[in-house]
């Protein structure tokens, strides 16, 4: 089901990705996930787990909280 918070977090994970001009296959290796998964967060297919939220703002070297602003 998506949900307004996960229809938001996938949009900011793909501006934050776009900003640092990644493809969603480069962002993938850095966080170490499969693209297909990655490309799911951002079409708001996948709701991932709270450890793939912290592994996406380690790599994107933001904290928590800006994937949801």
């Amino acid at each position: 089901m998506k949900t307004e918070l996960h229809i938001k977090f996938g949009t900011r994970v793909r501006e934050l990705r776009k900003e640092r001009g990644w493809s969603q296959e480069e962002f993938a290796d850095r966080c170490g996930l499969d693209r297909t998964y990655v490309s799911g967060i951002e079409r708001v297919i996948r709701n991932p787990t709270l450890q793939i939220i912290g592994i996406i703002a380690e790599a994107l070297n933001v904290k928590i909280c800006a994937l949801f602003n």
